[in-house]
């Protein structure tokens, strides 16, 4: 089973993000898929986070993750704000929307994967 934490802020598409890869995990034949997303009556641009869970088999667990494999992060900014790293794996995957150079960054004991997906998505 695959654990994905997604960071974001409100009105910024992480849960949209969460719906659309857990679509995809679905059609492309895994039977078991587990969003959910945990928010509360925060405004717009307030930290959110949502939770994915996917299998080749059913899930019965439908409590949020609390190890995740891989941690979505779609502002860089909230890296002062949530600790997103909290429960990740060893060696782990950070994943994280920036317009700061890979080397601006380091998380021991994870991998790391940087883009500006923001410039890309304007262009």
């Amino acid at each position: 089973m695959y654990e994905i934490r997604w960071h974001g802020r409100g009105g910024q598409g992480a849960i949209t993000a969460a719906k659309i890869a857990a679509a995809a995990a679905f059609a492309s034949g895994y039977a078991g898929v587990v969003m959910a997303p945990t928010f509360g009556t925060e405004r717009r641009g307030a930290p959110v986070m949502t939770s994915l869970k996917i299998s080749k088999t059913k899930i019965y667990d439908l409590s949020p993750i609390e190890t995740p494999d891989i941690v979505v992060v779609l502002d860089h900014l909230l890296l002062t704000e949530v600790d997103v790293k909290h429960g990740l794996k060893s060696g782990g995957i950070i994943v994280l929307n920036t317009p700061m150079p890979f080397e601006s960054y380091r998380f021991d004991n994870f991998r790391l994967a940087t883009a500006d997906i923001t410039a890309i998505s304007v262009e």
